[in-house]
Order: structure tokens, then sequence, then C-alpha cells
């Protein structure tokens, strides 16, 4: 009924749109959300244009895009074919559908479209790599060493390219290549965490643990967040037999991810081994919960159940396992021996001589040649150990019951997968050299939970308004912004139904007005947003939170316009309106992305359109500060802009004023220590940095490792 709803209310609207509005601004609001990650809400603006002009090209392929950000490549590869079907010259689209082939397994198809893709453009970087990875996963090594040649000779200072061509040599079983292609990368590139915690994983392999430790020590400098590391590095630890260093390291990982499979199951095998058995069945609670069907969990929680008297409960693990696992004989054993401690004879008789009757029929039936009779859950139940670190693990899709005890490592095809991720998904960033502000901050009703940035927000001005209750929903302070889902985006279409009719009603509902306005800024709708903003401002000249949400809708607007200047599509995937480089201390912001002209007159006209755009948002943020001057976000969203600008000076003093007035603001310290450093004053900037740090925002370390590394 809820999908029904949606869909009722999408064709009510959409009669209604166009009767007002035509495709071309429909087209431009979809690509608003595009850009802006909304993608559910992108998709319904192309559908629009899709019914209203099939035969064109644009909008099958900006929903394909959209389709593949939510993991919908079937969908996508349909649509990118349908526009090539239209425009056979869009080689945008030859690329993502190669990007939505690669991700069903389809390699040949992929490389067919980066090869065409590449006719027309002949040494764009990010298809060159993924058919080189395309070739890889087909385990056409011979292709893939060809493209990574043209890759490398096309792009020689790109040291991806050798972090690639070293997962394919590691695939391979070639090490010593392998190890030449990483350690290339890491010169190349030495702020790159992905590249240490590959080389990690190849030093593991070659049993050469020290070097994997510190590698992995180095990842973790790098990028604090990657679960994965700590994961790897707690293995490494465990081989090395710390086991208070392995500990700590699942320890950290359960904290960044509580539903954490891995880190559980091998936490609680680490606390049995140390004796700490009521938290190793806690971990073991934790992972059958969230994994019903993991034997391994509820055999090492009955043993623990054993050791601390809970007999019964040991019971029935044990049934559960020896349900699955008829001919596990040590389930017997051990199931008889906690029948023996609730007195129950006759059943631990019975489980005992279940097992030695199996155990005798196993060995007449290997004495006469003939395979043991197992079900299919005990098939690989009698595999011998072969020997070296690897007795100590088993990967995680490993049902061998009698590796029960053994710490769980990533699939291989997982991990292989991984290493290929971001390029097949056509996200590969240099993190190493560009290090985003955090974002401006918004009023609105939803906010993207970040695991490990646990910081909460709190305005005065926003509560005195959330306690009149005049909006349908509670207004929150957020840099964070969530995209909607189908859900609320039909609700909220609804919702600018029904202040219109309020307003119909009653012109001057300035209450209305902005309810609305927030609205159509959620469904990326920023010129009738700015409108309503306007007539609130005008009914109520002392609306403060009305100015500062039209400044960051016509920030957002100018982000997006300038967006559309770029002359590469690849960025179109994922840019960044404001960033520094580490290395040169220089700014790479929206206002040094436009195209060339050879019209002075034209670019005249361009930076004078752009400048008056600026000050439009500056107002904005100056009248909030003036009529609500301890509303700190005015000033680290002015902030913002003036880095930006790349006029540093004044946005230290914007983020210094926000923290005089909030000594815990951990976002302005981020953002004042970045310009700093941008400045040169490294001392400074470390020391922001190192507050921000301090208040919760955990990437401030990873530059501060980069910055004293240099």
């Amino acid at each position: 009924m809820k999908k029904l709803l949606l869909l009722v209310l999408i064709q009510v609207w959409s009669v209604s749109l166009f009767a007002q509005i035509n495709t071309d601004r429909v087209m431009s609001i979809g690509r608003n959300a595009l850009y802006f990650e909304d993608y559910v809400l992108s998709i319904q603006y192309f559908n629009q244009v899709i019914k209203a002009k099939p035969w064109l090209a644009e909008p099958y392929f900006y929903r394909a895009v959209a389709k593949i950000s939510l993991d919908d490549f079937k969908g996508a590869e349909d649509d990118c074919t349908a526009c090539l079907e239209r425009n056979p010259f869009l080689s945008q689209a030859y690329y993502a559908r190669g990007i939505a082939r690669q991700s069903q397994e389809n390699y040949d198809g992929a490389i067919a479209d980066y090869t065409k893709g590449l006719e027309f453009r002949r040494e764009d970087r990010q298809m060159m790599v993924n058919r080189a990875v395309a070739y890889i996963q087909k385990e056409d090594y011979k292709g893939a060493e060809k493209a990574f040649e043209e890759l490398m000779t096309a792009h020689p200072r790109y040291s991806m390219s050798y972090l690639s061509r070293g997962a394919m040599y590691l695939e391979k079983g070639d090490t010593i290549k392998a190890l030449a292609d990483y350690n290339k990368a890491i010169t190349m590139d030495p702020y790159y965490a992905p590249a240490y915690g590959n080389r990690a994983i190849l030093y593991y392999q070659m049993h050469r643990l020290d070097s994997a430790l510190v590698d992995l020590n180095e990842a973790i400098h790098l990028d604090p967040r990657e679960s994965g590391y700590f994961i790897n590095r707690g293995l490494v630890r465990y081989q090395q037999n710390n086991l208070r260093g392995a500990m700590a390291d699942y320890d950290q990982v359960v904290s960044m991810d509580r539903d954490n499979l891995i880190a559980h199951f091998n936490r609680g095998l680490l606390r049995f081994q140390v004796g700490d058995n009521n938290r190793a069945i806690e971990d073991f609670d934790v992972v059958i919960s969230l994994e019903p069907d993991n034997y391994m969990a509820y055999y090492n929680r009955a043993l623990l159940r054993y050791e601390t008297g809970d007999y019964r409960g040991a019971v029935a693990d044990y049934d559960v396992v020896l349900n699955e696992y008829p001919n596990f004989l040590p389930g017997y054993y051990s199931r008889g021996e906690a029948k023996k401690k609730m007195n129950d004879l006759a059943g631990a008789d019975k489980d005992f001589w279940t097992a030695y009757n199996k155990e005798q029929e196993m060995k007449k039936d290997r004495a006469a040649g003939k395979s043991t009779a197992l079900s299919a859950s005990d098939a690989s139940n009698n595999e011998e150990a072969k020997g070296g670190q690897e007795d100590n693990t088993r990967e995680q899709s490993d049902k061998n019951i009698n590796k029960f005890n053994r710490l769980v490592v990533y699939d291989k095809e997982e991990e292989r997968k991984s290493k290929y991720q971001s390029e097949v998904r056509g996200r590969v960033q240099d993190k190493n050299v560009r290090v985003d502000i955090e974002p401006q901050f918004i009023l609105t009703f939803y906010e993207q939970p970040d695991p490990v940035k646990k910081l909460v927000y709190y305005d005065k001005t926003v509560e005195n308004y959330n306690t009149r209750m005049v909006l349908k929903r509670k207004l929150i302070v957020t840099n964070q912004e969530a995209a909607l889902t189908e859900d609320q985006v039909a609700e909220h279409f609804a919702s600018i139904n029904e202040y219109s009719a309020r307003l119909s009603a009653n012109p001057n509902d300035v209450d209305a007005y902005f309810g609305r306005a927030l609205d159509y800024m959620l469904v990326q709708d920023f010129d009738e947003a700015i409108k309503d903003f306007d007539r609130v401002v005008e009914l109520n000249p002392d609306f403060v939170m009305a100015y500062f949400n039209r400044a960051v809708v016509r920030y957002k607007q100018l982000e997006y316009n300038l967006s559309q200047e770029q002359p590469s599509y690849n960025e179109d995937f994922n840019t960044s309106n404001a960033t520094i480089n580490l290395r040169t201390g220089q700014t790479q912001g929206v206002t040094s992305n436009r195209l060339s002209t050879n019209d002075p007159a034209s670019a005249r006209l361009k930076d004078t359109k752009r400048a008056y755009e600026y000050e439009m948002v500056t107002r904005d943020y100056d009248i909030v500060i003036q009529k609500a001057p301890d509303f700190v976000f005015a000033y680290f969203n002015r902030g913002n802009l003036r880095c930006a600008q790349r006029d540093f000076r004044a946005a230290i003093e914007d983020y210094t004023t926000a923290i005089e007035r909030d000594p815990e603001f951990a976002d302005a310290y981020f953002n004042r220590g970045l310009a700093r450093l941008s400045l040169g004053d490294a001392r400074n900037g470390i020391a922001d940095l190192s507050k921000a740090g301090e208040l919760g925002i955990i990437d401030a370390y990873s530059i501060i490792k980069r910055m004293t590394s240099r």
C-alpha cells in the first residue's frame, strides 16, 4: 500500500508539475538532487522528464548514474543503453554502462564499453583504470598487463596504477612483482592508506608479521575510520601472541561498528582464551542475534556456558549445533558432559554411546575405502590441517564446524573485490592531497548518522522555534545531511501541497512559507525554496532562520552551477567545493574550476555574476550575525564561504569568533586548522587539528600525521 500511495502521489504531482514547469527546469532540479547525492529523489525527477520527452538521451544517463549509486546495476545498464540508442556519441554513457556491467560481472561487456568510450576520450584515466581492473576480474592477466602499460604511459605519475597492478600480481601469486608495485605506489604517494593496507596483506601472506604490523599502523594513522585495518592488525597481533593488542583492536572496531560480526566473534574467542567467559558469552550473543545460523558461535557459547555452570543453556546450544551437524562427534561428547552435570545420566550415556558408535562406523568406512556418509552440511568437516599460521584462521564463509575456535578473516573473494571497489564504482580520489573542510551547517529535519563523529549541535533559537510545534517535524542543526527515502520524497511533495492550500487561505502565514521552503529545499527545488524564504523575511524581517537557510540554499545553487562548468564528467560522480592541498598549501576551490574562455568580456561577465552571487550569500550571513550574534553556525558557514573564495584570513576570523562563542565547536577548530595550514602556519594549524580530534573529529589525526611526516 505504501508503494502504491507513493506512485499515486508522484503521478498526481507530475500532472500538476507539467502544467506549470517545463522539462528543462525539472531536469535541472534532478541534476541538483544527483549532485547532492539525493539519488532516490533525482530518479523521480528524471522519470518525469523521460515521461514527457522520451526521445532525450541525457535523462536516461543521469538516471543511470543515480541507479549506480543505489547499486541498481541492471537498471543502470538498461538506462545507459537507452541513452546510447538516442545519442551514440555520449562518452559518459559508455563509462557509466561499463561500471554497471563490471559490477554485474559482465567483464567483456564492460571492457567493450570502456574501449568505446576511450575512442572519444583517448587518455581518460578512470576508464583506463576500470578497463585494466575488468581484465583482472575476468582473469585475463595478459590483457590486464597491456592495459596497465597503456595507463602508465598515459599517466606515469598515477600511483593507483601500481597499486592495482600489484593486486593483480598478488592474485597471480607473484609476490615479488606485487611487492615491487606496492613499494612504487607508496613511494609515489606516501599518504594513501589503502597502499599500506594492501602491502600489509602481502607481508602477512609472506609470514613477515613485523612488516605487516608496521604497514597496518601507518594505514590506521592515515585512515583511522577504516575498521578493516584494525581487524587485520588484530589478526597480526594474535599471530605474534600479543593477545592484549589484538583485543584492543577488536574493541576499537566494535566501538566504531557495534554490529561488526568478525570483531565480536574474534573478541569472543580471545576472551575465552584469557578466561573472561561472561563477556565472551556477550560477544557470541551479539553474533547469534545478527547471524542466527552461525553454528560456530553457538558451539563456542555452549562451551562457555558449560564453563560458567549454565548447563541447561549449554545443552540448548549443543542441540542447535548437532541438529545441523549430526556427525560432529565433539558435540555429542560435550553435550554428554553437560547432561552429566545436570544429573541426566541416561541422556549423557546416550550421547556418549552415539558418539562412540558413529566414530566406529567412520573407522570401518575408512578402512573399507568408503566415503563417510555425511550430511551436506558436514561435507567439509573432516578436512585435515595443512600447517602454518593459517591453522589459526578461517574465512568468514567457511562453515566447517571443526574450525569453531579459529579467528575469522575476510573471505579472499571479498578481499579481492574490495581492492578494486573504488575503481569499479568510479570514485577514485586522491585523498592524500585533497582534504575537505567540514561542510556547511543547515537547518533541516534529517541527519546522516556518523558511527565515529558523534557530535550533537544545539541552538536556543532553533529550540525555541521547535517548542512552538508549528512544523510537522523537529528542526535540527547539522552538517551531515541525509538523502530522502522514497517515503520521505512522497511525504514532502504532499506537504508542499498542504502548505500551498494553507497559503491560499492565508497568504500572510509566515510559518507556512517557512515550512514549504524547507520542503522545496529537501526536494532540491532551490528556486522555489528561495522564493519562499524571500517571502518569509518580507513578512517577518527578524526571522533569523530564514536568512540562514536562504544563504545555505543560495550557496548550494552556486556550488552546483559552478560544478557544471567543470570539463571532466568523471568529477560529476564526486566533487568537492573547497579543498586544501597539503603539499603546496594552496586551495582548490570552486572559484578555480571554471572553464577557460577566449572571450575576455564573457569571462568578466562570469566573474561579475559569481561575485554578486557570493555577495548575496554573505549578506544573509551578515544579517543573521547582526540579529543573532550568538548563532555560531552563521560564523562557521561564512568562514567556509571565505575559504571557497581563498580569503583564509577572513575565514580564520569567522572560525575564531565561532569558537569564542562555543569553545567546544569541533568543526570550527578543524576548519580553522586547515585554513591556518593553507597560510603556512603549521604550528597553530596542527594545534587546532589536535583540538578538533580531541573533540571528536578523528580525521584530524590523519592530517596531523601527514603534516608531521613530511
